[in-house]
């Protein structure tokens, strides 16, 4: 079966996370994805992960999450031989990605107006911290100190005014969708209008006000900051309770949620019919449903209000969680069967979504550092002299 992506070639210099995860989403729908690294330098998540024989390894579970379906072309871009392998490269790609500092591909001559001369058909996705324009630009950052910058972290807190990051690096992932998301655009694009690549532009701070849309909107409304709330909604019907053995986070969110909630509980007194009276009602709404929920366990609540449509569910641990059949049903993390090497059986997510005709699967394990290197500098036209000479240069490995 054919899949979306299929004979699209993305040449990915990324690094880190945010990244080589927009990459990853293409690969597992069938894109040639070809990860570049300096045979001296290659991506830091390599290192990166809970198990240190791994990370010794290269083969770190930071870059083993997102390095399926890749092939690895070590080549050093500091050298003038490593450019002119990427120059080549480049003229057979339907698209590049970077996410280094803005100006740092431009230095080496491989900025986006050197390379759309070179391929006219070219997408080329940038991706940084600030992005590519205004005052900001050279800064740098990591998801967590664009969380601190953007905002996120002050609003995230229990109440006392300590700010915290979230558990996951959230908008690393997002930035990696979002860019994903802007590729798939710009192909789609370049198929309509007669083969015209462009330039895509994206910022891990712009995405981070994208996750934070509603509040975002709410403060340029009115001028009030976000609270930190920690579980707490300003309606007491949505929040984390205390069921007599875990917490458990309840949704009744809307008014025919919160009307199913009360009637459930047997306290139809406690029913509202706008949602003015609601917030009005948040301390003693919140006070009887501490009681309530207090009574019985987290997994009798969840079942109990599930079943009368009324969305729950006990907060649950990452082993909890893979252990569940739904997850397993759904393919969002596949095993990778590669008998021999020493990623056999890994699991790893793949992609969040499922496609009736373009199902993503994983066919390449993670590669070590220019593991390809040979294979694709001989279809680039290099002899075997030429590669040898360039590994003893150290342009490659």
């Amino acid at each position: 079966m054919s899949k979306a992506f299929d004979k699209i070639r993305i040449v990915d210099t990324t690094h880190v996370l945010a990244g080589p995860f927009a990459s990853y989403q293409l690969a597992v729908l069938g894109a040639e994805v070809i990860k570049v690294e300096s045979p001296s330098d290659p991506d830091q998540a390599r290192y990166q992960g809970s198990d240190r024989a791994m990370n010794d390894q290269g083969m770190g579970t930071a870059f083993m999450s997102q390095a399926a379906n890749k092939k690895t072309l070590a080549l050093d871009l500091k050298t003038e031989a490593g450019r002119e392998a990427m120059k080549r490269l480049i003229q057979t790609a339907d698209v590049f990605v970077e996410n280094y500092r803005p100006g740092a591909f431009e230095a080496l001559g491989l900025g986006y107006d050197e390379m759309s001369k070179l391929n006219p058909s070219l997408i080329y996705c940038s991706i940084s911290a600030f992005g590519s324009t205004g005052p900001r630009r050279e800064l740098t950052g990591y998801d967590n100190v664009v969380q601190a910058f953007s905002g996120m972290m002050a609003m995230t807190g229990h109440g006392d005014g300590k700010p915290l990051k979230s558990g996951a690096p959230v908008v690393d992932y997002a930035t990696g969708t979002t860019a994903a998301f802007a590729i798939s655009a710009a192909l789609f694009q370049r198929e309509r209008e007669g083969g015209k690549g462009q330039f895509i532009d994206v910022s891990m701070l712009d995405v981070a006000l994208i996750l934070s849309s509603s509040h975002l909107t709410s403060y340029m409304w009115n001028g009030k900051h976000p609270e930190q709330k920690g579980n707490t909604f300003p309606f007491a019907t949505i929040g984390c309770y205390h069921a007599s053995d875990a917490p458990l986070m309840i949704a009744a969110s809307n008014l025919q949620q919160q009307k199913r909630l009360w009637t459930a509980l047997g306290r139809e007194e406690m029913i509202k019919t706008d949602n003015n009276q609601r917030l009005d009602a948040h301390a003693e709404e919140q006070e009887v449903l501490n009681k309530i929920i207090g009574t019985m366990s987290a997994d009798y609540w969840e079942r109990f209000l599930q079943k009368r449509r009324i969305p729950a569910a006990r907060i649950r641990r990452m082993e909890e969680t893979l252990a569940d059949p739904q997850i397993d049903s759904r393919d969002v993390v596949q095993t990778l069967n590669c008998p021999g090497n020493p990623v056999d059986g890994l699991k790893v997510p793949v992609a969040a979504f499922r496609m009736s005709d373009s199902h993503s699967e994983l066919n390449l394990p993670p590669q070590p550092v220019g593991a390809q290197s040979a294979d694709i500098l001989k279809e680039l036209g290099y002899s075997a002299e030429e590669i040898e000479t360039m590994r003893t240069l150290g342009a490659t490995n």
